[in-house]
């Protein structure tokens, strides 16, 4: 199915909804009407030469009076249905974000922030709120009121009412002359500095520490401040650009001016015999009924423009190509791993992998080393089917990634990561995360054996506290609930990336303890940081630039006195501050 992209395609289907506010609106708009004209009759049959008809003049408050009520029902439902339009659009659109992204490439979030999605889901789908909600009453009560009123107007005098027009027109000639290029292109620039904005204030957020630690100043907040700056700037470049015409037409279209313009009018046709006295009444009150729709109308328009711009934005999104689904699936027989000349580039011109052949069987621990920017996490992504070779294949079962179906590959690839990212929902909520059909002895099961129950039982709530509120966990409490989320979904082949880069020796200590207990006769893919907790490994490769620099057991390596070797020897000075030589046997 084609993705939505534009305004329309967002909104059509809830057109019917809209098309029922529209109604309404319209009979609100009309009955709105009615009391004006009245008073407007009213006060004609009462200033007239002759007695007042008291059956006339009953009649006419009656009608008032219903059009009154009228335009209150009608109003009230149309608002009450363009609202539900407007629930239901940010509903279904924040669904159908949600159920994109979840489609899209893991390598498109890494061209993202996380203060630009925001923008988008959040900010970019309320701009639609007024658009819907509320434009098109105002729209249509800025069409119909001033029509009806020219109507009845041109019955009383056609000479009056273009008098009365005039303001009108200018205001509009005025109005006309605030739509330029110019002015969108501003506007698509404050636009665009206010999702700047987003993204660092995002950034600044997560990393307050580091701002808090070196003082922030007109330093380590830079980038936000410099964002703020800019808004500030293109926002008073794009008012200031017009300021002196929007108030010139504010001016015209001000009831003193209409009032003054109708009053003058009318004097001199009265002082010329060309209109009765009484019949200046309708324009002294009806004239405003012509220019303030006028004001509701350039809004409004503002309001389509500001709703089409944020529409742009997310029917970018979602015009972004989901990942490739395999078009004959096939599952894997086994659980064995090969990554056969895998390489890897995010550009062209920047390889990650070289022509990397590794075989992983099933069942054993294999741990990736090396330093920065080696490539082990780039490995991780591709076994866990995030990325995809740019040239080789990664196999599971003898089956390329590529041609497994994603709920297929994550049924039997568990992934604890380095970065715990806990949702904000209770405990068990987050450890169900793996398996929805889980009951709450199973998430309990699976938080015992990732060393982890007692804590979350000692919650205020125990498992039902909720993660930022009354669900107090340290960094090692979060990362043993990912573990025991892994546990839960029970998958054979378990990657951990570096899960215990940035414990603490005790916390570290629980987490291996955790992980241990996890991995029991599953496949284990270990990013490690810390050589020490991958000295049991089955194997161990040595990445650097891209490529497999050594590979063996932990003291097949330390023994060869190479890259793994020195990478110890560095790890050990760093904790006891004495060089030392390769040992076999040694621990930390």
């Amino acid at each position: 199915m084609t993705p939505p992209t534009g305004l329309w395609p967002l909104l059509r289907p809830h057109r019917y909804q809209l098309l029922g506010a529209l109604l309404l609106q319209t009979v609100s708009a009309v009955g709105g009407v009615v009391p004006y004209l009245a008073v407007v009759e009213l006060g004609r049959e009462l200033l007239a030469p002759h007695a007042p008809d008291r059956h006339r003049v009953w009649l006419v408050v009656a009608a008032g009076a219903a059009g009154l009520l009228v335009r209150l029902v009608a109003g009230a439902l149309a608002s009450a249905v363009a609202h539900a339009a407007d629930s239901s659009l940010q509903l279904s659109l924040r669904r159908l974000l949600a159920r994109h992204l979840t489609a899209v490439p893991m390598s498109w979030f890494s061209r993202q922030s996380a203060g630009g999605l925001n923008q988008i889901v959040q900010n970019d789908v309320n701009d639609l709120h007024t658009l819907v909600a509320h434009t098109p009453g105002e729209l249509t009560s800025a069409v119909v009121v001033p029509g009806l009123a020219l109507v009845y107007l041109a019955a009383v005098d056609w000479r009056m009412t273009l008098v009365a027009l005039v303001p009108v027109l200018v205001g509009l000639v005025l109005r006309r002359a605030l739509s330029t290029e110019r002015r969108k292109r501003d506007e698509q620039e404050v636009d665009a500095a206010m999702g700047r904005i987003a993204v660092a204030a995002v950034e600044f957020v997560e990393g307050i520490a580091v701002v808090k630690t070196f003082g922030g100043g007109g330093r380590a907040h830079h980038r936000f401040v410099g964002a703020a700056d800019d808004f500030a700037r293109l926002f008073l470049r794009w008012v200031g650009s017009a300021a002196w015409l929007a108030s010139l037409a504010t001016l015209v279209l001000s009831p003193m001016v209409v009032l003054l313009t109708v009053l003058t009018g009318g004097a001199a046709m009265i002082g010329a015999g060309a209109l009765a006295p009484a019949d200046l009444l309708p324009f002294l009150l009806l004239s405003l009924a012509l220019t303030a729709p006028v004001a509701a109308l350039a809004h409004g328009l503002d309001n389509v423009n500001a709703a089409r711009r944020a529409a742009g934005r997310i029917g970018a999104v979602l015009a972004e190509p989901p990942a490739p689904r395999p078009a004959a699936p096939r599952l894997p027989d086994g659980h064995l791993i090969e990554l056969r000349d895998v390489g890897f580039a995010y550009d062209e011109e920047h390889p990650v992998l070289h022509h990397l052949d590794v075989v992983i069987p099933p069942g054993s621990k294999v741990a990736l080393v090396g330093p920065s920017g080696a490539g082990k996490s780039t490995i991780a992504q591709l076994l866990l089917g995030f990325l995809t070779p740019t040239t080789g294949s990664v196999r599971l079962g003898g089956v390329d990634l590529r041609d497994i179906e994603p709920s297929a590959l994550y049924r039997r690839i568990a992934f604890v990561p380095q970065d715990v990212r806990l949702l904000r929902t209770s405990v068990a909520d987050n450890i169900a995360l793996a398996s929805s059909s889980a009951g709450r002895d199973e998430v309990v099961a699976a938080a015992r054996a990732a060393g982890v129950d007692d804590h979350l039982g000692s919650l205020p709530r125990g498992y039902d506290s909720v993660v930022g509120e009354d669900a107090g966990l340290s960094g090692g409490e979060a990362q043993r609930v990912s573990v025991a989320r892994a546990l839960l979904l029970d998958a054979p082949v378990l990657v951990l990336d570096e899960a215990t880069a940035f414990a603490d020796p005790v916390t570290e200590a629980a987490t291996r303890a955790a992980i241990d207990r996890a991995g029991q006769g599953r496949t284990r893919v270990v990013i490690a940081h810390r050589l020490a907790t991958i000295r049991d490994a089955d194997l161990v490769l040595v990445l650097s630039e891209g490529r497999v620099a050594e590979r063996g057991t932990f003291d097949e390596l330390l023994a060869a006195d190479g890259l793994l070797a020195g990478m110890w020897r560095a790890q050990q000075e760093d904790a006891t501050g004495v060089a030392t030589a390769p040992q076999r046997g040694t621990v930390l």
